[in-house]
């Protein structure tokens, strides 16, 4: 069990929710000295604040938390970091849903990222597991988060495309899945000519790992997923403060083992492939340029217009080899685009899809989930952005607009028509603090992505 969660309750306090609606009507069942403190403290059971009601000794008797009923997954997220070091109860009837989601939101409430400093933070406020609650899911989804967030936040020089390969091993090792991987000019003799061209300037070569997982005869489900473990944009480089935050550009890589975790450690009776191109761009001698045209592993011949558009590239030979097994589901996630954040914000990563039972899966998942995804369209008629008159396709849309629809035309041009695709442009960051969701990585979307393939191809 994580260190979030305990199923012993004898030295437990408990916790009262309540929210400000209910706050009178429970006070009125209440003797005087609580009915005193709770007005001395002008507690108004506002959502995330709690106070610690005393015996007649003094000692917490138990503490009262205000909460909000729309906000499940996060109820108690503030007050799990902000209680006195201790082990607590829920005393609230809840579903099994409700329950769940409430134990995820206890232990995402307490990350921490304190792996670079000297003072490490606390041992977790323990939680005791509501018995309605599905244990499987909560801890499943928590170490899922946490995987995600680790990998996310971990600087450039220690996230290197060496590291990154070794955590998608190991957790295939967790789980016996095999891994095999192609590195540096390997990647030429193999075929996948994008992959390379994009991570040959770095000392630590760029690479494609391929993860399987589960039986031959199941549904095939391929997740494929950027990670480009720095991106200073190339001989196209960014300005210093675009480049502030580019440690993250490998968040769809972690998103996509993240979400193979959930799959693998709940047992969903799916064939998972996991495809992960990664790759550092940087700048050296051998760096790729922009009108450079390079013959990709789909054949198709791609003009380099900008060198900071890499991430589309080493997707396209990674999705192209994804087809060629012709999975049942196909998702891609990938930090791809600064449009999307212009369109979505930081919270609401857009995806895109033909599938239109599929977009619905996904958006009733993200509603059901507080996992937040809303489609945009693949709009045909922007295809023409991309042509190119020395090749077969530019990578990037001409005049600067709807850029991450674009890059979403780009990417489809890889997948086969006959397989059932997703593409997600996430941000896979916090910019501010908030209820189980600090400032730093953080999965987004991938969540309402499980929902889904569990829904699909779950027992």
């Amino acid at each position: 069990m994580s260190p979030f969660f305990t199923k012993s309750s004898k030295t437990a306090t408990e916790i009262i929710p309540v929210t400000s609606a209910e706050l009178d009507k429970w006070l009125k069942s209440q003797d005087e000295m609580t009915k005193n403190f709770v007005k001395a403290r002008d507690f108004k059971a506002s959502p995330n604040s709690f106070v610690s009601i005393p015996d007649s000794s003094g000692k917490t008797k138990f503490i009262l938390a205000g909460y909000s009923k729309d906000d499940v997954l996060y109820r108690f997220s503030k007050i799990a970091a902000g209680l006195p070091k201790g082990t607590y109860t829920i005393k609230s009837k809840m579903s099994e849903k409700d329950a769940t989601q409430a134990a995820i939101g206890w232990a995402l409430g307490q990350y921490r990222f304190d792996k670079y400093l000297a003072q490490k933070n606390d041992k977790p406020n323990k939680l005791v597991l509501p018995k309605n609650a599905n244990t499987t899911e909560v801890e499943s989804t928590v170490k899922a988060v946490t995987l995600v967030r680790d990998l996310v936040n971990t600087p450039s020089n220690d996230m290197t495309p060496s590291a990154l390969q070794a955590a998608a091993e190991e957790l295939a090792k967790e789980f016996n899945a095999k891994s095999k991987t192609i590195i540096g000019d390997d990647l030429l003799k193999k075929n996948f000519p994008l992959i390379h061209a994009v991570g040959r300037a770095y000392k630590d070569a760029p690479r494609l790992v391929d993860i399987t997982w589960g039986k031959a005869t199941d549904p095939k489900v391929t997740l494929v997923g950027k990670g480009v473990t720095f991106d200073t944009g190339g001989l196209n480089i960014k300005s210093g403060a675009s480049m502030g935050l580019m440690k993250k550009d490998m968040g769809g890589a972690a998103h996509v083992l993240g979400l193979a975790r959930l799959i693998m450690e709940n047992n969903l009776p799916v064939r998972l492939r996991v495809l992960v191109p990664i790759a550092e761009n940087s700048i050296s001698s051998n760096s790729f340029r922009p009108s450079d045209v390079i013959k990709s592993r789909k054949g198709t011949t791609v003009e380099i217009e900008n060198t900071d558009a890499e991430g589309r590239l080493i997707l396209a030979d990674a999705l192209t080899e994804a087809c060629s097994e012709k999975p049942d589901l196909l998702i891609d996630f990938a930090t791809l685009t600064g449009a999307a954040r212009v369109a979505m914000g930081p919270d609401v990563p857009p995806f895109f899809t033909d599938d239109k039972a599929l977009a619905k899966d996904f958006m009733e998942a993200g509603e059901k989930n507080q996992d937040p995804v809303w489609q945009l369209p693949l709009w045909k008629d922007y295809i023409s952005m991309l042509s190119s008159t020395v090749a077969d396709i530019c990578h990037t849309g001409a005049g600067g607009q709807a850029g991450s629809i674009t890059a979403a035309l780009f990417l489809q041009h890889f997948v086969d028509e006959d397989i059932k695709w997703a593409h997600f442009d996430t941000w896979a960051w916090r910019k501010s603090n908030r209820p189980g969701r600090p400032v730093g990585g953080d999965a987004i979307g991938m969540r309402t992505a499980y929902d889904v393939i569990k829904k699909r191809f779950g027992k």
